[in-house]
């Protein structure tokens, strides 16, 4: 497979768990996938729109064949299980999805990245060529930074949490960390669009900050870029979460919808 490199570099001192994450296949870190399947009965073909089990059609304002997605984040943030949520809303509407996972020095403050591929005929190898990744969701903004410098390209989104986890090389005054503005005029010129939001505030107000994955899901959601929306989010939760804990899963998807 032909891969298309960004031709923007950057070079960042701000680190994760000792070092920078070099590749998906970096010795000392584990990287894992699986493939989900669609039902047999969605119609297949279908790529513009995607199209939910049973027929249900969901207009989206951009979609490509295929969609690559990357969620990142550090240890701790709750990054799998944003992509796992996620999978299973486009599963339900009638995608395969590969999902490719790194681990390793995540609880430790390291950095996580899940490649999520999105494909209306097949399921597609776990991770995304360099320079392809189409939406890039970010609970923590330097790891925005670190995934667009290299899967980054002129047409890629970026949604990414604002609040910020200091690495212990910025915090032993080793490194220097970005200011906001820095970072989002970094946005502005390497993305066709972006939006940086305080998804942990929202969260740390609802008693978890943890939440914070729900809100930028629903944040995403609200971008209107994916057949997902809160009636797929219900269905997703209720099938693998208690009862007790949805209700205020439901809230954290709601507030991220508001913040968009």
């Amino acid at each position: 497979m032909k891969h298309c490199v960004s031709n923007a570099k950057l070079h960042s001192k701000v680190y994760r768990g000792g070092k920078e994450e070099a590749t998906l296949h970096a010795p000392g870190r584990q990287q894992s996938y699986r493939v989900i399947r669609r039902g047999a009965d969605n119609a297949p073909g279908i790529r513009r729109a995607g199209v939910a089990n049973k027929g249900r059609r969901r207009k989206v304002a951009w979609y490509k064949e295929p969609m690559n997605i990357i969620i990142t984040g550090v240890g701790g943030q709750g990054n799998v299980m944003a992509s796992r949520v996620l999978a299973g809303m486009l599963v339900d509407a009638g995608y395969f999805v590969t999902i490719g996972e790194t681990f390793g020095m995540s609880q430790r403050g390291g950095s996580v990245m899940s490649h999520l591929r999105v494909s209306s005929r097949c399921a597609l190898s776990p991770q995304i060529p360099q320079g392809r990744a189409d939406i890039i969701v970010a609970l923590e903004p330097v790891e925005a930074i670190r995934v667009l410098s290299k899967y980054g390209n002129p047409a890629v989104t970026v949604l990414s949490n604002s609040r910020v986890v200091y690495p212990i090389g910025v915090i032993t005054g080793d490194f220097n960390y970005p200011s906001l503005d820095k970072i989002k005029a970094i946005f502005d010129k390497l993305t066709v669009r972006n939006w940086l939001i305080n998804a942990t505030s929202v969260a740390v107000e609802m008693g978890n900050p943890v939440l914070s994955n729900i809100v930028m899901i629903g944040a995403l959601a609200k971008m209107n870029l994916l057949p997902i929306d809160r009636r797929a989010f219900e269905k997703e939760i209720t099938k693998n979460m208690p009862a007790d804990k949805r209700r205020i899963n439901f809230a954290a998807f709601d507030a991220g919808a508001k913040m968009v």
